[in-house]
């Protein structure tokens, strides 16, 4: 009883360690390999970015942003993470939202062809504040700053500010796509 106890802890241990080995650890999946993987967009069509920086320390300024374009999920895209997505150049609706927050931020982007467009997500001032309110008051210091910024121009939790190729290029050097 004893032997078969013992190969059997043995197995399952060299199944776990194989396995272990198939588990990624990110390797490819920063944007220049990504590029690199997946080449340039379509002729007529032209590649959007969404972006969060890193962060170091605390900071109370970080949303985790579901980020949709034109209705189509890209994924929560939160500190440290990009999201990217090919489509045809015109006019695009990007959603952003977040989990348990009263909002939503809306805007329209404008994507030339063959051309890769780059947007960091802040956290807006919106969200901070109310981020701000529950954790000094729980969830009544959350509805009580909801209420009381209600009537800001941007609704929802983040604010997309574009970004030139070389700096964006920079910042994804150390992040990670979504998964």
């Amino acid at each position: 009883m004893g032997r078969v106890m013992l190969r059997q802890v043995a197995l399952l241990l060299a199944v776990c360690a194989m396995l272990t080995g198939c588990v990624s650890n990110q390797v490819g999946t920063d944007f220049a390999s990504v590029s690199k993987k997946v080449g340039p967009p379509r002729a007529g069509h032209s590649r959007v970015v969404f972006l969060q920086d890193k962060r170091s320390g605390l900071s109370m300024a970080i949303c985790a942003c579901e980020v949709k374009l034109d209705g189509a999920p890209l994924g929560k895209v939160v500190a440290g993470k990009y999201a990217y997505a090919d489509r045809p150049a015109g006019r695009h609706d990007v959603l952003l939202t977040e989990l348990m927050f009263p909002g939503e931020t809306k805007r329209e982007i404008v994507m030339e062809a063959g051309r890769t467009h780059f947007y960091l997500i802040k956290s807006s001032p919106r969200h901070d504040a109310a981020m701000g309110g529950a954790v000094l008051g729980g969830l009544a210091g959350l509805a009580v700053v909801s209420v009381a910024t209600a009537g800001e121009a941007n609704l929802g939790p983040g604010e997309l500010v574009a970004l030139d190729e070389a700096t964006a290029r920079t910042k994804l050097a150390e992040l990670e796509a979504v998964e």
